[in-house]
């Protein structure tokens, strides 16, 4: 043995990535059945460095948000065998992300204390609402599920019978497009 110290990493390449070549071609011939057995296999690994920067609520979601971009970008992995290194700098992107998000000035104004006022809360909730109905059903569902009966992702996709890794891009996009509208709508009110 060498000098050279090794530390197990959870996905240590040498002992991952050549078991899954197989299983990255066929995702990139489309097979989701192999996709999501990469998931299984690799989303070990994409929490565990998720949590060393994020909250814990924001971990789920860059989980599903790094196997979200994987997906869509797996066809351009040209060295199937280096999966584990390539989902790992992707979810160290989706953090660096969520990272700038959070510390975005549209994200604190849930700092600033407020005085309470329910004719403004009750106008505001008639903004949320109408943002949310004016999105695709998908997202409308979900979201829906999610913030006004407060089901989590796994019961949603009970109810819905779509899949849980389905109900947790619905949410996902679904969040972000609202925040969008709604940070649209805002700024319409505030220029009228």
């Amino acid at each position: 043995m060498s000098g050279r110290r090794h530390t197990h990493t959870v996905a240590d390449e040498s002992e991952t990535d050549g078991v899954a070549t197989p299983l990255v071609t066929a995702a990139q011939h489309g097979d989701r059945a192999a996709f999501a057995e990469l998931y299984r296999r690799y989303s070990g690994m994409v929490r565990t460095i998720a949590r060393r920067r994020l909250r814990p609520d924001e971990v789920s979601d860059a989980v599903q948000e790094a196997f979200f971009r994987a997906w869509r970008r797996l066809k351009t992995l040209r060295n199937t065998a280096a999966f584990g290194r390539w989902i790992a700098t992707i979810t160290r992107n989706v953090v660096c992300d969520a990272e700038r998000e959070r510390s975005s000035p549209a994200a604190t104004p849930e700092q600033e204390p407020r005085k309470p006022d329910t004719q403004y809360d009750e106008m505001q909730a008639r903004v949320v609402l109408s943002a949310l109905r004016s999105l695709p059903k998908a997202y409308r569902t979900t979201l829906t599920l999610r913030l006004l009966q407060g089901m989590t992702a796994p019961e949603i996709a009970d109810r819905t019978g779509l899949s849980p890794a389905s109900v947790r891009v619905n949410l996902h996009r679904g969040m972000k497009l609202l925040r969008h509208q709604l940070e649209r709508g805002t700024t319409r009110t505030r220029c009228a």
